[in-house]
């Protein structure tokens, strides 16, 4: 008897142990089911949705990896497989739905071609030179066109930018070509008029003197510009490479300002030559004396009698910054726009000495020699200008 009790009381506890683990189980899932409820996930989150994003992903890949004439092809045969399934295996509502797919499909392609015919008139618009047309994406269906549309927009914009630039490079030289039509001229009727003087005879030994030296400056003036046509026309082409070499700057600048010594005291110009004593840098020495020479040239030129001129040079961490300031007549916005362009003059009247070709020059040397040059200025008020260049560090 209280064997047979013993294995009852066994048999309950198996039971009931069974019973708490099979709670256990349902519990898990079932709370795994509330949590996604919760977080709105059921489906993304269910076997099925695996096992589908699985295969529908290694379908996209495989489909992705083809040519656009198998990706066609492939479709083609799954449409077909499934219409024919759908008809054999469903009877008249299998041909029901295949008259349905057919009808989807339909739809599809000619909305395809509505946006390719819009794509179409766009491209014959820009073909007839209309670069302002713009294709409508707003209301174009389709991925693909949508695509298409907007490299078509992007190549009208880009034609456009293209014919501005070739017009701008156009009007460029219908001015140089004005412009060296100028210059050369001027120094020619010079020289032609007074060796016609010269000729005609009946001049006194002084005039004779005074008009050979007229013609000397104005032979000298054509023989400069040309060079600088040249010199230019070379840097920009790079024929001319910077040939750099270590020198001292500080240097170089004493005797750019001593060449010009006479024609700042013949002007009573106050020359102050604020200078360190000593610094290196790698360039080519000649190039930078063009940049020097032209900036304070152009300094004294354009500064009145009794003016005062600033040349400054100070290292600024691992450069060197090179100021050449004047209380001269200054410049306007428009002349600032275009001052280092070939042959602009700010002075329009031609009354000073120059040919619009030396700043050109300063800036170009400075590009390629890794340098950079500024102006700040104001009418009435002078000009600033601001060269920077790469410094040597010292050495111990």
């Amino acid at each position: 008897g209280s064997y047979g009790n013993e294995a009852d009381t066994w048999r309950s506890l198996v039971a009931a142990s069974g019973i708490l683990a099979g709670f256990l189980i349902t519990l898990i899932p079932y709370c795994s089911l509330v949590r996604r409820i919760k977080a709105r996930n059921v489906w993304k989150q269910s076997f099925l949705y695996c096992v589908g994003h699985r295969i529908v992903s290694a379908g996209r890949t495989f489909y992705e990896g083809r040519q656009e004439s198998e990706r066609t092809i492939l479709m083609f045969c799954v449409f077909c497989g499934v219409q024919i399934i759908l008809c054999c295996g469903f009877g008249m509502f299998g041909v029901f739905l295949t008259l349905v797919m057919d009808a989807a499909v339909l739809l599809l392609l000619l909305r395809e071609a509505s946006g390719r015919k819009q794509i179409e008139h766009g491209l014959k618009e820009i073909a007839a030179g209309d670069l302002d047309y713009k294709i409508d994406l707003t209301e174009l269906p389709g991925e693909d066109n949508l695509q298409l549309a907007g490299i078509v927009n992007s190549l009208g914009e880009g034609m456009k930018a293209a014919v501005q630039e070739q017009m701008k490079s156009e009007r460029t030289k219908i001015e140089l070509i004005a412009n060296v039509s100028h210059e050369i001229r001027t120094p020619l009727t010079v020289m032609n008029s007074y060796a016609s003087a010269l000729a005609r005879g009946g001049l006194s030994e002084a005039e004779q003197r005074e008009y050979a030296a007229t013609i000397a400056a104005a032979s000298e003036s054509l023989s400069t510009m040309v060079s600088n046509i040249l010199r230019l026309n070379k840097l920009e082409n790079q024929e001319i490479t910077p040939n750099a070499a270590p020198y001292d700057l500080t240097r170089q600048l004493c005797d750019c300002a001593l060449t010009h010594e006479a024609r700042w005291e013949a002007k009573n110009i106050d020359f102050d030559a604020q200078l360190e004593e000593r610094v290196m840098v790698l360039a080519d020495e000649a190039m930078m004396e063009i940049v020097f020479n032209n900036l304070i040239s152009n300094a004294i030129k354009f500064t009145e009698a009794g003016g005062r001129i600033l040349l400054r040079q100070v290292k600024d961490g691992d450069q060197v910054v090179v100021t050449v300031a004047d209380t001269g007549c200054g410049m306007d916005e428009a002349t600032l726009g275009r001052i280092f362009d070939k042959f602009y003059q700010g002075d329009t009247s031609h009354s000073k000495e120059g040919n619009g070709l030396g700043l050109a020059l300063v800036r170009r040397v400075l590009e390629i020699s890794g340098g950079s040059i500024s102006v700040t200025s104001a009418p009435g008020e002078g000009s600033e200008f601001t060269v920077r260049l790469p410094r040597m560090p010292e050495t111990a």
